[in-house]
């Protein structure tokens, strides 16, 4: 199979998937062949939504899920001497395994030993025929062995659910050992499409169409199922493998998953802290329930399976993980509001753009993301068939026999219940599993607003009679322009400052001036098959609730889980900060753990101090504490520097998590570093449940006593506040994601100029392509900025605060790619046609080098000292052909540029691109030469 490791600038952990999903049942559970012909007729209908490389018939993954066919497998197991018990008491595996016989052999031993220490019977292996022949090269050369393994009830046994968990912890046992401990060979081949006595499937590296030629016993009359779920894959940004195509064992997926990074991390926390009655010491061999080689799509599965398995129905699972958008939904009815309230306290939503259809084998449904971002469409015919699908049009029906057509609704739910023989609505599904539990008296009991708790004198900065305001925000690295442009324009106008498109001020490790670690990262944002969501149109959707304390037990639903302290936002007030600090009610304990570090130490000194922080942290938790405070409001003196604050949160996040202690903390932080929308954006995503920006509201106040405010200090903190909300959540929107609490932990973000060493230690997992610092240059940034108040001996102290200049060029301040001098040769070269100034404006843009300014600066084309012959060449008018310019619409770019771009492509003969904008009508008329 292909090696979809780390490799260059690929990164299996980004794999996302962007396909066709369906399904056809029968809705009274009777079987037959032709659902599975139907099965497969849907999912070549929806090839158009899977995808092929450069060749036409190596598709990037397709496959067919259905009800164990027993009287297909046992025909077929007779011929074989497998002799098959009771339908329900025997499981059917489909395992992927290595061409070689010896590599396959001693893989298909471990299956028998597992099934055997679990006290199953062994019932035997049966090949399944195969025929690549309509495969491509790049399929073939990466084609595993099918085989099944067929599993009978051991005698502990005693139903068929507690079978499907017997063979889950099998699966799970064999899985752990051929990959990740045996050390065989071949096992790169290896893996299980399915093992249950309920579905089997039927997938790999196809095109929907070859599903069937495929695997050509998919077509015998015997082959029959009340269910077939299919899936047609387009692997969004990745390369496709036979173990990445869908179905999964529950689920089939088309979207992504914005918030992955975050889930998996919070998950695997969780999973050191559960306790299951159903799977009591086998819960240890199912373990990691995230197996984090898969994509998001199988990533999901693992969560879905495990949630079902361990006790809760497919429609209970589907509304923890991908919940409807209810905290602002005013007609949504109480007892529901408080099922997702109580379950927002154990999980967070997997959020992103997401049609999943799932079954257990006896159920089959389909739910919507909260946005509806991607289309889901069904048809109910007359004589009880169900038709869902990506779109409609994927079986031929007849008009006469439908009898209701209609869409899923973002958020709802769709499901059949073969067993009963019914289709149950949203409402009763929802409203039904809403009622299990006294779900509203445990929220009213037990969760606590901030505004209800009681008030507490704010604590004096001992550092405010030792410095002034200027020297402390000068440790801080604030700059005139923090406060002119950013703090000041928050306070007054209620939203962050906004700029005009591009970035010409060096990257942060090129610039010479002392950076942030904030500057080190970048955002991403949805793109490709993954829109943005208009935070401002579709507030409704989102939500900015956090939630404080301890974390219960994911498996157990009992009342204690929902005790926490509720907050409207992540930004708090100084008097919200000592509300927590001094909080007095049963089940939550806070501590204050100071940041700072020995300035004189440098890196070293900083990752001394976070171990000491680490080890607080431990001992806190072992005495019952449950919200840590992280605290650079202190004494700072010549000797000690504050951690910069987002090292501090993401480091002893992390610790937390690898400690099995991030559920049962809640982490706060109160810290003058922070100050823009993107601080705190990268303080929520590497984990705080809340920032205390003190600095920020100390330089607000005075401000509104120096007169540069013109608000009173309530008025100004509150629209600082509102600001600073509304920027988080236009932040997560650009990535596709609706809630904070999704947000929270997730690491939407890329390092640019950062070491992998100072990655893995306190951010790991944050992808840093180019490498660059580590903690000595960050420590060395911050002695640099601590020096501006306590220089060395003899030297003066500069008493005003830096110029910044990011956004603006200032004297002094940050380099600038197009600064006045550019600017001026560039408009007096435009104005007088001097060509000398024009190239003097040439030079200064092309010589990044020398300014260390952008990447592509660095960098000089390789050029052959070997001459090529000129006949050799393509013709200049040839080259030009293949010129063209970016989808730039009109209003991003100014009429003038916008046209003087088409017209030199029709010159040239290239290509323009208007946008989505297109163009004035008049310019559709061709100009005379």
């Amino acid at each position: 199979m292909n090696d979809t490791s780390h490799t260059g600038l690929y990164d299996p952990r980004f794999e996302h998937d962007a396909c066709g999903v369906g399904f056809v049942a029968h809705i009274k559970g009777v079987k037959s062949h032709e659902i599975v012909e139907q099965g497969l007729q849907i999912n070549e209908n929806l090839k158009h939504r899977g995808a092929s490389g450069s060749e036409k018939n190596t598709g990037d993954g397709a496959g067919i899920l259905l009800q164990v066919p027993d009287k297909f497998l046992r025909r077929v197991c007779t011929e074989r001497n497998i002799e098959l018990p009771e339908p329900g008491q025997y499981g059917v595996g489909m395992l992927f395994l290595p061409p070689d016989i010896s590599q396959r052999r001693a893989i298909e031993d471990i299956c028998r030993q597992m099934i055997q220490a679990e006290g199953q019977k062994f019932l035997g292996f049966r090949k399944v025929p195969t025929n690549n022949e309509e495969l491509g090269l790049t399929a073939r050369s990466q084609e595993p062995v099918v085989k099944q393994l067929f599993v009978g009830w051991g005698k502990d046994i005693a139903s068929e659910l507690e079978f499907e968990r017997k063979l889950y912890v099998i699966r799970r046992r064999i899985t752990k050992r051929v990959k990740y401990t045996a050390g065989l060979l071949g096992s790169n081949y290896f893996y299980i499409s399915s093992l249950s006595a309920r579905t089997i499937v039927y997938k790999g590296m196809l095109l929907p169409q070859q599903v069937g030629s495929f695997y050509p016993e998919l077509h015998e009359d015997d082959m029959e199922s009340a269910i077939a779920m299919v899936h047609s894959r387009f692997s969004t940004n990745t390369f496709p493998s036979w173990d990445r195509a869908h179905p999964y064992r529950f689920l089939s997926h088309n979207g992504e998953i914005n918030t992955l990074r975050g889930n998996v991390n919070w998950m695997n926390a969780r999973e050191k802290n559960i306790q299951s009655e159903v799977f009591g010491d086998a819960l240890e061999d199912i373990k990691p329930v995230i197996l984090e080689d898969g994509s998001d799509s199988g990533i999901l599965d693992n969560v879905f399976e495990f949630l079902v398995l361990s006790g809760r129905s497919l429609a209970h699972a589907a509304m923890m993980i991908i919940p409807e958008p209810w905290a602002g939904n005013a007609a949504m009815s109480p007892e529901k509001k408080a099922f997702y309230e109580y379950h927002s306290c154990l999980m967070e939503p997997w959020d992103g753009p997401a049609s999943v259809a799932f079954t257990d084998g006896v159920q089959i449904g389909a739910v919507l993301d909260r946005n509806g971002l991607r289309p889901s469409r069904y048809y109910i015919t007359k004589d009880d068939l169900v038709i869902m699908a990506s779109e409609v049009g994927v079986l031929d029906i007849e008009p006469e026999r439908i009898l209701k057509k209609d869409r899923l609704q973002p958020g709802r739910m769709f499901l059949v219940d073969t067993a009963q023989g019914r289709i149950i609505s949203d409402e009763e599904i929802k409203s039904s599993i809403a009622s299990e539990n006294p779900y509203r008296e445990w929220i009213d009991r037990n969760i606590i607003d901030l505004e209800a708790l009681e008030d507490h004198p704010e604590l004096k900065n001992p550092a405010e009679d030792m410095h002034s305001l200027t020297a402390r925000q000068k440790v801080f690295g604030y700059t005139q322009e923090d406060i002119n442009l950013h703090i000041r324009t928050m306070s007054e106008k209620g939203v962050e400052l906004v700029g005009s498109m591009g970035n010409d001020t060096p990257l942060a490790v090129l610039s010479n001036k002392p950076k942030l670690l904030y500057d080190y990262f970048k955002q991403l944002f949805a793109q490709v098959t993954n829109p943005p969501i208009d935070s401002i149109r579709e507030e409704l959707i989102t939500s900015t609730t956090v939630m404080l304390g301890t974390e219960g037990d994911l498996l157990e639903p009992v009342e204690v889980n929902c005790r926490r302290v509720r907050l409207p936002y992540p930004i708090l007030s100084n008097q919200g900060l000592e509300k927590i600090r001094g909080i007095d009610k049963p089940g939550f304990r806070a501590v204050t753990l100071p940041i700072f570090y020995d300035i004189a130490e440098g890196g070293r000194g900083i990752e001394t101090a976070m171990q000491d922080i680490y080890r607080q942290s431990e001992q806190a938790a072992a005495k019952g504490v449950n919200l840590i405070i992280l605290s650079d409001k202190g004494e700072i003196d010549r000797d000690r520097a504050p951690i910069p604050a987002l090292l501090a949160v993401s480091g002893l996040h992390n610790f937390l998590i690898n400690a099995g202690l991030r559920t049962k903390i809640g982490l706060v932080l109160e810290s003058a570093d922070p100050r823009t929308v993107h601080h705190f954006a990268m303080l929520i995503s590497y984990g705080a449940g809340a920032v205390n920006p003190y600095m920020a509201f100390e330089t607000i106040r005075s401000m509104v006593s120096s007169g540069h405010i013109k608000f009173d200090v309530t008025t100004a903190i509150r629209n600082y506040v509102k600001a600073a909300v509304k920027g988080v959540v236009k932040t997560m929107a650009k990535m596709g994601i609706s809630t904070i609490q999704s947000y929270r932990g997730a690491q939407i973000f890329e390092a640019v100029g950062l070491n992998s060493q100072i990655i893995d230690a306190y951010f790991p997992r944050t992808p840093t392509r180019i490498e660059g610092i580590g903690l000595d240059v960050v420590a060395e940034e911050v002695r640099r900025r601590h020096e501006t108040v306590f220089p060395p001996s003899g030297n003066k102290v500069d008493r005003g605060l830096a110029p910044g200049g990011e956004r603006r060029w200032r004297y002094n301040g940050e380099y600038h790619l197009l600064g006045p001098e550019a600017i001026h040769f560039l408009q007096h070269s435009c104005r007088t046609g001097n060509y000398v100034l024009f190239k003097k404006y040439e030079n200064l843009i092309d010589d990044q080098s020398e300014h260390l300014c952008t990447i592509r600066g660095l960098m000089e084309i390789k050029f052959s000292k070997k001459g090529v012959p000129l006949e050799e060449v393509e013709p200049v008018e040839a080259i030009l052909k293949r010129f063209k310019t970016g989808a730039m619409s009109y209003g991003s770019i100014s009429e003038e540029a916008h046209e003087t771009l088409a017209i030199a492509m029709n010159r040239l003969g290239g290509k323009s691109n208007t946008g989505e904008g297109g163009e004035d009508p008049a310019r559709f008329v061709k100009e005379p030469n």
